[in-house]
């Protein structure tokens, strides 16, 4: 089965990033055709600066390679290395009804943060679709507040299909990644827009500082604590393994120890895998040729398939272009 996801390069990655999306996509690189995409056209709603857009899209190749994702089984790439992605979101635009949009969980939620609206920031579901619908992808992990967007995906194909009286399109079916949500230091969903994250290949000092002030509540040391509701908890039972986990939340629940020594726990278990992959990736760095050729080189094979999917787009409805008329 094909699998498609990406990644926006909005800013440096972060904790919330790998449990709730790379750890799973690196994992599928042995199950399945895996594409996986730098989202640098999306990230144009909240990066106008063009040195650091283009910083943060080679960071998110490097940190996708550093993880141990292997260019021979997956196509990385960057988004706007495939042109027919925008052509399809145009084509789709003009299937699609405003109300769909309007009804966007993710963009009433932005504006209702104070985000100041854009028709790039409200027509985001369209590119997403077309992401999706031009690899002709099986399966989208996502995480669960991204499966209203793959939902929207499979209404704007079949109102392509319907509207042109053929399947053209096909419909995906979404992922449920195994970490749904990964919350921040203050509790709320990790996120670059709410100042909140642990970033992944900051010195190890400043990720552990970073952990110390995970927000907290006031029950006492030798008080019995409720591991279901500590962040501290939530994103240990996310990098530990079973056995740690398990002792962890009996120590949580005979009382007795502090807070202060669950998120030194949760340090050492982060440096555990962030430790490898931030030693990977200053050697990748050190070699930005190899991380273009990646790109480049897995751009081609998306983009041929790309092509394809557009060529039937634009045929079933009546797009003629110089190539077809022989020009």
């Amino acid at each position: 089965m094909r699998v498609l996801s990406g990644v926006q390069s909005s800013g440096r990655l972060h904790l919330g990033n790998y449990l709730g999306a790379m750890k799973q996509h690196i994992e599928l690189q042995d199950e399945h055709e895996c594409f996986f995409f730098v989202a640098n056209y999306h990230s144009l709603t909240t990066v106008q600066d063009a040195e650091a857009l283009r910083a943060y899209t080679r960071d998110v190749a490097l940190d996708y390679l550093a993880f141990g994702l292997d260019p021979a089984k997956v196509c990385l790439f960057r988004q706007s290395d495939i042109p027919e992605v925008t052509e399809l979101a145009w084509i789709l635009s003009t299937v699609t009804g405003k109300g769909l949009l309007e009804r966007a969980t993710s963009y009433k939620d932005k504006i209702a943060k104070g985000i100041t609206p854009s028709m790039g920031l409200f027509n985001y579901p369209l590119l997403m679709a077309a992401d999706i619908l031009i690899y002709r992808s099986d399966l989208v992990p996502v995480g669960e507040d991204q499966v209203q967007h793959v939902e929207m995906t499979r209404q704007m194909a079949g109102y392509f299909n319907n509207t042109v009286g053929c399947e053209v399109l096909k419909r995906p079916q979404a992922k449920l990644n195994e970490a749904m949500v990964v919350p921040g230091i203050d509790g709320q969903k990790m996120s670059k827009s709410y100042g909140n994250t642990i970033d992944l290949f900051d010195p190890p000092q400043q990720v552990r500082k970073c952990i110390m002030s995970i927000k907290t509540d006031s029950t006492p040391l030798e008080a019995p604590k409720n591991p279901g509701r500590c962040n501290v908890f939530a994103l240990y039972k996310l990098m530990a393994g079973p056995d740690e986990v398990n002792a962890l939340e009996e120590r949580y629940r005979t009382g007795g120890m502090g807070y202060g020594e669950a998120k030194k726990m949760l340090a050492d278990v982060v440096e555990r895998v962030l430790g490898p992959a931030r030693r990977r990736r200053e050697s990748l760095a050190a070699d930005p040729d190899y991380v273009e050729d990646v790109l480049t080189t897995s751009a081609r094979k998306a983009r041929a398939v790309a092509r394809e999917v557009m060529a039937d787009v634009r045929d079933a409805c009546g797009i003629v272009t110089a190539k077809d008329t022989g020009c």
